[in-house]
C-alpha cells in the first residue's frame, strides 16, 4: 500500500474492483477531520494514524472480504492481512488504537476482535487511557455524548416489545433515561445468534454504536455485535 490516510484507512498501489482506497472493515480508530467542515479531530487520532503506518505503510497486504465488499464511498471492505500474518485490525485492536466497529452485513471474525480489545482496555493501552474513549455508564451519559460513538453499560431495567420495536429500558423513565432500540425487521439476526432480546431484562449489558437524542440517549442496534452480555461490569 502507498498511503494511510488515518487509522483505519489506507490507498492501495493498485485498484481492486475499480477502487483503491481500503476501509479496513471491523474496526473504528480516532477519526481526523479529513476535509470535513467543523469536525473536530477525536483524541489520539494523529496517534492512530501513526500506528497504522507503522505496520503497513509500503507493505504488501491481501485482502479478505467476509461481506460487503464497497460501502457507499466506494471504498473497499476488507480485513488486511501483510505478507508474514499479521492481521492489520487485529494489531490495531491489541495496541489500542482502535475498537471494535461492525456492521449487519459486515460481522465477521467478530470474536477474534473483541478479544483483542479487551485485552487492550484491561491493559490501557492506546485510546483506553482517555476519557473521551472511556465506557459509559447508562445513567451517566452527558450531553457532550450525543453523536459520538460510544460504548455504554448498565443495567436493564424494562425489555419489551412496541408495535415495530423492542426496547431495552436501562431507568425509570424511559423518556429521558438511555435505551437501546431494535427494529422488528433487524430481529432475525438477533434470534440466529440466540439472543433473546426480551430475556435480558435484569441483566447487565454493554452496547456500542452511534449515540442519538430520541425520548433521552439512544443506541439503535440493527445486529448482535453490539450488545454484549456481561456476568458482570469489567469496565
Amino acid at each position: 500500500m502507498v498511503e494511510v490516510i488515518d487509522g483505519d484507512t489506507v490507498v492501495l498501489e493498485r485498484a481492486i474492483d475499480g477502487a483503491r482506497e481500503v476501509r479496513l472493515v471491523g474496526i473504528q480508530a480516532p477519526k481526523l477531520p479529513l476535509s470535513r467542515p467543523g469536525f473536530k479531530t477525536w483524541p489520539l487520532a494523529d496517534e492512530a494514524r501513526s500506528a497504522l503506518a507503522a505496520i503497513a505503510q509500503n507493505r504488501e497486504v491481501t485482502l479478505i472480504r467476509t461481506g460487503q465488499g464497497m460501502d457507499r464511498h466506494r471504498r473497499l471492505l476488507a480485513h488486511l492481512e501483510r505478507s508474514d500474518g499479521l492481521w492489520l485490525q487485529g494489531e490495531m485492536l491489541r495496541t489500542g488504537f482502535a475498537r471494535v466497529y461492525t456492521f449487519a452485513d459486515n460481522r465477521g471474525r467478530a470474536r477474534e476482535m473483541f478479544a483483542l480489545e479487551r485485552e487492550a482496555r484491561a491493559a490501557r493501552r492506546g485510546i483506553w487511557r482517555h476519557p473521551f474513549y472511556a465506557i459509559r455508564k447508562a445513567d451517566a451519559i452527558d450531553a457532550a455524548d450525543i453523536g459520538t460513538f460510544q460504548l455504554v453499560q448498565g443495567t436493564v431495567r424494562k425489555a419489551a416489545r412496541v408495535k415495530n420495536h423492542v426496547y431495552l429500558n436501562f431507568g425509570a423513565d424511559w423518556r429521558t433515561d438511555f435505551t437501546i432500540t431494535i427494529a422488528a425487521r433487524d430481529l432475525k439476526l438477533f434470534e440466529q445468534a440466540g439472543l433473546d432480546l426480551l430475556a435480558l431484562e435484569g441483566r447487565t449489558v454493554r452496547a456500542r454504536g452511534w449515540l442519538d437524542s430520541y425520548n433521552g440517549p439512544t443506541i439503535e442496534a440493527d445486529h448482535p455485535e453490539q450488545i454484549e452480555v456481561l456476568d458482570r461490569p469489567d469496565g
